[in-house]
């Protein structure tokens, strides 16, 4: 008779999986300010990426975001930044979808999914697709040594980084040609700050 180990694994891994699945943070449950009380965004889809990802509170992972049941590909260029959300912030829709963070785009090198960093908020893209508006919050890393653009307000954002901004707003214009988008305003740091404010929960 051959000589064999039999090893009780499953049980153990089972209990252990349930356990690192409790042990999971809720992103969208962290504060929205820091200790050193600086505002905090989360990533979802990296710079560079055409596969728009979405973070799924209830299964605490960060999922494909769905279109016609299949994952989202961006028929379009890449993400020009980091698109996550401000964690503990809740904003309402105007056409009956369900509540979900406020929206923000990080400019700086490529950061994962699940990424969480101090961000200084620059300004707010407002644009409008289908009678909505929807803000979007436009910051730079906190840590200088995470920027790739280093303004400090609006205003410096727009004089020394006009051809950004551009970018910006061609993107979010064009990237889905399935729903017309238009530019409403743009608004400076002190609005993004009053808005995030607003929708802390």
């Amino acid at each position: 008779m051959p000589f064999t180990i039999t090893t009780y694994w499953p049980l153990p891994l089972l209990l252990l999986a349930i356990l690192c699945l409790s042990c999971k943070p809720n992103y969208r449950e962290l504060p929205a300010i820091t200790e050193t009380k600086h505002w905090q965004a989360v990533v979802e889809t990296p710079s560079g990426s055409t596969m728009p990802q979405v973070y799924d509170a209830q299964e605490k992972k960060f999922v494909p975001q769905l279109e016609a049941g299949q994952p989202r590909k961006l028929e379009f260029l890449p993400y020009p930044g980091n698109e996550g959300f401000i964690p503990s912030t809740l904003i309402d829709s105007v056409d009956g979808k369900q509540a979900g963070p406020l929206p923000v785009v990080i400019l700086c090198n490529q950061k994962e999914p699940g990424t969480v960093l101090e961000i200084l908020p620059v300004g707010v893209m407002i644009l409008e697709s289908e009678g909505e508006l929807r803000s979007l919050v436009v910051a730079v890393p906190a840590r200088p040594s995470e920027q790739t653009i280093s303004p400090n307000s609006f205003s410096d954002f727009s004089a020394r980084y006009p051809a950004v901004k551009k970018i910006l707003e061609q993107w979010y214009l064009n990237v889905n040609p399935r729903q017309p988008t238009r530019l409403s305003a743009w608004k400076d740091e002190a609005f993004a700050d009053r808005l995030i404010q607003q929708g802390v929960q």
